[in-house]
C-alpha cells in the first residue's frame, strides 16, 4: 500500500482542532512537532516527571498520513475550512516510499560491544563473538537496547563490579537488560521493577531468551526485599523523589547505581543520596552521568 505524508505549520491554537479535522477527513495518523526544532528558538514542551509542562509550541508542525488512493488535496482543504483556516495555507504533500518496515527498524539496532567480554546482541543478529557474554535483547516497547549512553555506562559498571553471588534490584527495569546482565555476570538473583506492564512483558521475554531466571514485578506491588546492588536508570527527578525508597532497598554496605542523569543534573541527584552513601567518582558519556556509591553503616 502507498501513502502520502501531509505537512502543515500552524499556530498553537489550531493544533487540536486541525488534528481532529484531519483524522475525520481520513488521515490514518497525525503527529505534532515543534516547527522550530533544530533552531535557537526550539522549545522543550514537557519536563521530567515531577516538573510542570512548560506551555505550548508557538508554531507546530502537523504531519498527517493518508492512503494514496484518497483525494488527499481535497480532504486537507476540507479540514482547513472546517477549522476556519485559509484553504490556501501552505501544505506539503509528499509520497512515503514503501519498504520493509520490519527490516528497516531492525537495521537501526546492531550488536553493541560493552567490553572485551560483554556484548548486547539483538535477537535477529548472530553474536560477533560467540565466546563472549552475549545479552540477547529483543528491542520492543521498553527502554534498554544497549545503544543509549546511560545503558552502556550501567553495563560497563556491572561488568567491572559484579564479582559473583550478589542480589540485584533494577528499579525501572525496562527491557530487563541490566538485571539480565548482572545474572549472566554471576549475580545470584535479580529483580526488576517497572510501572509499565508492556515493559514487564518484554523483560520476561528477554530473560527467557537469555535463559536466566529473573523476577519482574509491577511498581505498585509490595516492595521487594533489599539487595546488594540497586540499579536505577531512569530520570533525574524520579531519582530524587525515589531516594528514600532506593536507600532503604540497598543492603547495609551495598552499592547503588544511578543513571538517566544529564551532566548539569548530577550534583542535585547526588546530593539526594550523599547522606546515606559514600559516593564514588562520576562517570560520563556523551553528556550523561553515572552516579555510584556504597551505603554507609548506621
Amino acid at each position: 500500500m502507498s501513502w502520502l505524508a501531509v505537512t502543515l505549520t500552524v499556530d498553537a491554537t489550531y493544533v487540536e482542532t486541525l488534528s481532529d479535522a484531519l483524522l475525520e477527513a481520513g488521515a490514518i495518523s497525525v503527529d505534532v512537532a515543534d516547527a522550530l526544532a533544530g533552531t535557537a528558538d526550539e522549545h522543550a514542551l514537557f519536563g521530567e516527571p515531577g516538573e510542570p509542562a512548560t506551555g505550548e509550541w508557538a508554531k507546530s508542525r502537523l504531519n498527517a498520513l493518508f492512503n494514496e488512493t484518497n483525494d488527499v488535496a481535497t480532504r486537507v482543504s476540507a479540514a482547513l475550512q472546517a477549522v476556519n483556516l485559509d484553504p490556501a495555507t501552505s501544505v506539503t504533500i509528499s509520497p512515503v516510499a514503501d519498504q520493509d518496515w520490519v527490516r528497516a527498524t531492525q537495521s537501526q539496532f546492531q550488536p553493541v560491544r560493552v567490553s572485551s567480554r560483554l556484548w548486547v546482541v539483538p535477537t535477529w543478529h548472530t553474536p560477533p563473538d560467540p565466546q563472549a557474554i552475549n545479552l540477547v535483547i529483543d528491542p520492543g516497547l521498553a527502554f534498554g537496547t544497549g545503544t543509549h549512553p546511560t545503558t552502556r555506562l550501567c553495563l560497563a559498571w556491572l561488568d567491572a563490579n559484579v564479582s559473583g553471588g550478589e542480589s540485584v534490584l533494577d528499579y525501572g527495569s525496562g527491557s530487563g537488560i541490566l538485571g539480565i546482565a548482572a545474572l549472566k555476570l554471576g549475580a545470584k538473583r535479580a529483580t526488576g521493577v517497572d510501572i509499565d506492564p508492556l515493559a514487564l512483558l518484554a523483560a520476561r521475554h528477554n530473560a527467557m531468551q537469555n535463559q536466566v531466571e529473573m523476577n519482574f514485578i509491577a511498581a505498585e506491588s509490595a516492595a521487594p526485599t533489599s539487595a546488594d546492588i540497586v540499579v536505577a536508570n531512569i530520570l533525574a527527578n524520579p531519582l530524587k523523589l525515589l531516594a528514600p525508597l532506593l536507600t532503604r532497598m540497598t543492603s547495609a554496605g551495598g552499592r547503588i547505581l544511578l543513571s538517566g542523569v544529564l551532566d548539569q543534573q548530577a550534583t542535585e541527584v547526588a546530593d539526594a543520596y550523599r547522606g546515606a552513601f559514600e559516593l564514588g567518582p562520576l562517570q560520563h558519556e556523551d553528556g550523561w552521568v553515572l552516579i555510584n556509591g556504597r551505603k554507609l553503616a548506621r
